[in-house]
């Protein structure tokens, strides 16, 4: 396909970087993958290295334009997950990690070190809490950096910029010091409120002892705030353009958190039937994470889920965001640590195992004379939780299995396999739950994307589980297409934002619920939230 103008969409996520070639229709034409060192020094500390992921970055983006006229490239967008970059004042990487090496200068996002300082900001209730549905988490920035000022002083004293990983990629990309509003108001309690005000709040900074951060306009940490798309600087300086293959000046769109690009690609895509409305629909960005994007026109404040933020993911609507810490990083970690699984990977060989444990499941299904594969987990049930739970704002909770036997062969890995995606489903369904209740009445659809989105047995448990159809669009990467579509966006290819997101939205396929199982959903969906009552009982009891 020959086009005369194309973008580039780059996407760090929580082990990898990934690049594409992007058309002004959406089709991704060719993308290429590479991986990205984390460092787990011990438990709950996970950090990266942003010149590694720069490099990373670059590889891609080599292999994305080659054979290509890099003249037809009219724009790159970045997204990245929301970690914290530390700099020094020279612009070099300055460590963040105990070991005190340069080279660790990352916090990833899923690392837990900050629960102290968590639990100080959540127990002082500042009012800019309630943006972030009552409680911070300590994937958010604000909880990380009080533990830098806290235990690594010598650090804290020679920073120069704290960036949100997206940010940081722009900055390096065109040496201009901007921040996303995406990512500073969804990760960072910077302020775009219901009355009006945008900045940041000085008072809880004071009251939470970072107040050093008001500093020279607030320039650790940004004091030039983009909405997504809009164009940065004069778009790539020379260097990073001789670093890319790219033209120097080739614009470049203000960033966005990975999860937000994935809504921002998946919230356009049209299907049969289905309601294009986009406060009908709630978007899941299924990854390491999972990530339950809604917009609404209004501002709703939802206990537990995050926002409302203004104008995080499309211009003129608020945005709320759900999410669940652990759902492709808990399918695997269930299908590694179990028994069975190294003679499977002997015996299958290259086959995914995922395929096989389906194909399992439909088969113990169709001997056990089951109507719907759903039914194996009548008398077995997960709780997902085993990296706590960001709804209900208690990143302490912990895993449970109800139901296991002395078996450890395939049949027994299938069914835990199963239960687990089902109660991923449910984790999704309270989400909605939530939503309904604090003012989304009108949600119709779920739109997937990620890799779950590819597994026929986690898409029809989340249509069965919620009874709404679910869309997967025939374009896989969302989030990839939306840090295309900012770039797209910068460089002026489209009047709006809006409008690069109906264009480049691609179409998509209808999983419909299936009515024989809703029923024993429900039930199964009471088992899940009284197992989280049981958690806290058990935990009453042993205090």
């Amino acid at each position: 396909m020959v086009s005369n103008a194309y973008f580039i969409g780059v996407d760090v996520g929580t082990g990898s970087a990934r690049a594409a070639l992007v058309t002004e229709t959406g089709k991704i034409l060719r993308s290429h993958v590479q991986t990205t060192q984390t460092w787990n020094i011990q438990p709950n500390f996970y950090e990266q290295s942003s010149d590694n992921i720069w490099e990373a970055v670059i590889k891609c983006v080599k292999v994305v334009i080659k054979d290509v006229d890099v003249k037809l490239v009219k724009g790159i967008g970045f997204d990245a997950t929301c970690s914290l970059v530390c700099i020094d004042m020279n612009g070099n990487p300055l460590t963040v990690s105990p070991s005190g090496r340069n080279e660790q200068n990352i916090i990833l996002w899923l690392d837990h070190r900050a629960m102290k300082e968590t639990e100080l900001i959540n127990n002082l209730n500042h009012t800019v809490l309630q943006y972030v549905g009552g409680k911070i988490f300590p994937e958010m920035e604000t909880p990380k950096l009080l533990w830098l000022k806290k235990n690594l002083k010598e650090t804290w004293n020679k920073s120069g910029y704290f960036f949100d990983l997206p940010d940081f990629l722009t900055w390096r990309a065109t040496d201009v010091d901007s921040r996303s509003s995406c990512s500073l108001v969804c990760k960072w309690t910077y302020e775009m409120n219901i009355n009006g005000v945008e900045a940041w709040n000085q008072s809880f900074f004071e009251q939470i002892g970072l107040d050093d951060l008001v500093d020279n306009n607030w320039k650790k940490i940004g004091s030039v705030v983009q909405y997504p798309g809009a164009p940065v600087g004069k778009g790539l300086s020379k260097r990073a353009a001789n670093e890319l293959g790219l033209l120097p000046g080739t614009p470049v769109g203000t960033s966005m958190i990975d999860a937000h690009a994935g809504g921002l690609g998946l919230i356009g895509c049209k299907a049969k039937d289905i309601d294009s409305d986009f406060e009908t629909r709630v978007g899941l960005i299924c990854g390491t994470s999972t990530c339950h994007m809604a917009v609404s026109k209004k501002a709703t404040f939802t206990p537990g889920v995050w926002g409302p933020y203004k104008n995080a993911m499309v211009p003129g609507m608020w945005l709320n965001e759900g999410g669940q810490s652990a759902t492709g990083k808990l399918i695997d970690h269930i299908i590694e640590t179990h028994p069975a699984t190294p003679e499977i990977r002997k015996r299958i060989g290259e086959k995914h195992i995922i395929m096989h444990l389906n194909d399992i499941v439909y088969s113990i299904a169709i001997k056990q004379g089951l109507r719907n594969p759903a039914y194996l987990t009548k008398e077995f049930h997960v709780y997902p939780d085993f990296h706590g739970n960001r709804l209900l704002g208690d990143p302490t909770l912990k895993g449970m299995i109800s139901g296991l036997t002395l078996s450890s062969d395939e049949e027994s890995l299938a069914i835990l396999y199963l239960a687990t995606v089902q109660a991923l489903s449910y984790g999704t369904r309270q989400i909605l739950d939530r939503l309904k209740e604090s003012g989304y009445k009108n949600i119709k659809t779920t739109l997937i994307c990620g890799g779950l989105s590819k597994n026929p047995i986690f898409t029809e448990a989340q249509a069965n589980v919620c009874n709404l159809p679910v869309v997967c669009p025939e374009e896989t990467e969302s989030v990839l297409l939306g840090s295309a579509i900012l770039g797209a966006v910068a460089a002026n290819h489209f009047e709006s934002l809006d409008r690069a997101i109906q264009s480049m939205g691609g179409n998509g396929q209808t999983v419909f619920p299936n009515p024989e199982v809703v029923e024993f959903h429900d039930k199964k969906y009471k088992v899940f939230l009284q197992m989280y009552e049981d958690q806290v009982k058990y935990r009453d009891i042993m205090s």
